[in-house]
């Protein structure tokens, strides 16, 4: 059975290949380097453990990543314009790359062939799990029947609840790849002080600081706690997802202690989706950010019928 549209995001997206898959969406990957001699394609050349494993054994190099290539994405278009299938693609904000433009430039490249073709593409204003979790809204839209034009509409409605509360195991990253200031992680490494962070509408904001990795997460904690309680919506409106680095066992202790004071709050939820941060994104955190994304979901209880598409598909 035909798609009544596709689901394209770039490599920022980080979700499980398996996963990828399942949902019918494809991914961009992007590149990342420890060296100017080569780069690999994130997840195609090199895998995402490898990645971190040699941040880990190489302490001191700073790794780099470069967006894809318009004709990354021309490539990724062209059998959906063929094909005459709209396309959605979502890209991580452009306050941290270039990946949307990229998109844009191929996206009039394959206009230029396939005039009737129609792609639309979002900046997601948001990365890493996060957009994952967007991008699995898109597919959840889709999979509902919601239309081509309602799910843009849609999307961009709820971008803007996006939200990722991290923190991570020291700021020299942050500091190489210029997101905080030389003094704030000279104070950093001095003291032991360790960031938390949050990211909203594409831009990072300082949380506080804190001494020690648990002090750190009990205020991430705090973070996710405060917009569940400040919010008009039930948790069950929202996805939530936890994104780890390097450390998948402390992944999963913070997953379980998370879902463990959910419940003691009273907040009704059964699970927490676990996911690793990608490639990309931690040649600017490093090989231990921890942390929540959360977003409003597509469609929840209080998403008006009137959206949805009438040709609900069977």
């Amino acid at each position: 059975m035909r798609e009544a549209f596709h689901i394209i995001s770039d490599g920022s997206c980080d979700l499980p290949t398996a996963l990828v898959k399942e949902k019918n969406i494809t991914v961009v990957p992007f590149y990342v380097s420890f060296d100017d001699s080569h780069s690999f394609k994130e997840k195609v050349d090199i895998g995402v453990r490898d990645f971190y494993q040699m941040m880990v054994d190489q302490k001191g190099v700073y790794p780099k990543s470069s967006m894809p290539s318009i004709e990354d994405y021309e490539v990724a278009f062209r059998p959906f314009a063929e094909s005459d299938t709209p396309v959605i693609c979502i890209c991580i904000t452009t306050k941290f790359s270039g990946s949307m433009q990229s998109a844009l430039n191929a996206k009039e490249l394959i206009l230029e062939k396939y005039p009737l073709a129609q792609i639309t593409v979002i900046d997601a204003t948001i990365n890493t799990v996060l957009q994952g979790q967007y991008v699995l809204e898109a597919a959840d839209l889709r999979d509902h029947g919601v239309s081509y034009e309602d799910t843009v509409a849609r999307l961009e409605a709820i971008k803007g609840t996006g939200r990722i509360f991290f923190t991570v195991g020291n700021m020299e990253y942050l500091k190489h790849g210029g997101r905080i200031g030389k003094v704030a992680a000279l104070a950093g490494g001095a003291l032991d002080i360790r960031p938390i962070i949050t990211l909203k509408q594409g831009e990072i904001f300082p949380s506080g600081l804190d001494r020690g990795r648990k002090r750190t997460l009990k205020k991430v904690m705090s973070l996710l706690l405060e917009y569940l309680q400040e919010s008009p919506l039930g948790i069950e409106c929202y996805s939530i997802a936890v994104g780890y680095g390097y450390d998948r066992e402390e992944g999963i202790a913070f997953r379980d202690q998370a879902l463990s004071v959910l419940h003691e709050k009273g907040y009704a939820i059964d699970e927490i989706p676990l996911y690793q941060i990608g490639a990309t994104i931690a040649v600017h955190t490093g090989p231990y950010p921890l942390g929540f994304g959360i977003i409003e979901r597509g469609i929840h209880a209080d998403f008006s019928a009137s959206v949805r598409s009438d040709n609900t598909t069977t």
